[in-house]
């Protein structure tokens, strides 16, 4: 039986941009961003489709952030055309019926060695593969809220891809001397801008004279760690 809900094809369309945008950046779009894109005369007519899908629990609608829409994980299981990236996302635990990874969790980095050096590993979680449409290399535990208004929290659990290059606007991992940091990527004549997701906190630009500088990775999801406890 066909547990899937039945969406019409306008919500059936903004579902997809949600997964492109996700998949593209690492988070998921605005109201506003909605609106532009599917022609909407203003960002409440995108708030009201957002709204008709969460009563259908395909999303969550998560107050205070204008990147906040979670998609849920009945809907990765249901709808197979969907292939999302989570940044935002939110996940239960693993079913034993489905295909798993076992991703390293990333403590502290000691300067000059490898991310995923043993001693880096505070401990291996076990999750869906389903969750990711690019399977994840380790997780990196969140700390601070620079990125919460991309619905990044501190404490979540962030799934990352290890890349060496990223495209402007997608959600990195990278290392600066002894600090790693997770924030939105943007590459400028003037240098590398790592671009906070909080008004509270201010953009970083990296340039040679900044010190050692390293892309550890890609967002390719999210789960919140209160989920795992």
């Amino acid at each position: 039986m066909d547990d899937a809900p039945k969406l019409t094809a306008r919500q059936q369309q903004i579902l997809e941009l949600i997964q492109s945008s996700i998949e593209r950046t690492g988070a998921p779009p605005t109201r506003a961003e909605i609106a532009a894109e599917l022609g909407f005369r203003s960002a409440n007519a995108a708030e009201e489709h957002l709204q008709a899908l969460a009563r259908k629990g395909v999303i969550e609608l998560v107050g205070g952030t204008s990147r906040g829409i979670r998609l849920k994980d009945a809907t990765l299981r249901s709808i197979n055309a969907l292939r999302l990236s989570g940044a935002g996302l939110q996940f239960s635990l693993p079913l034993p019926s489905l295909a798993q990874l076992s991703l390293p969790l990333v403590g502290r980095v000691a300067a000059g060695q490898p991310i995923l050096a043993q001693e880096h590993i505070d401990q291996t979680y076990v999750v869906e593969a389903s969750m990711f449409p690019r399977q994840p290399d380790f997780l990196l535990k969140v700390r601070g809220m620079s990125m919460r208004d991309a619905g990044i929290l501190d404490g979540d659990l962030l799934a990352v891809q290890r890349a060496k290059e990223a495209k402007n606007g997608q959600i990195v991992v990278a290392r600066l001397n002894d600090e790693v940091t997770v924030k939105r990527f943007r590459r400028t004549k003037a240098g590398i801008e790592l671009i906070p997701e909080n008004p509270e906190f201010s953009t970083l630009l990296v340039t040679p004279e900044s010190g050692e500088f390293e892309l550890e990775g890609l967002a390719v999801g999210l789960i919140r760690n209160t989920m795992l406890m």
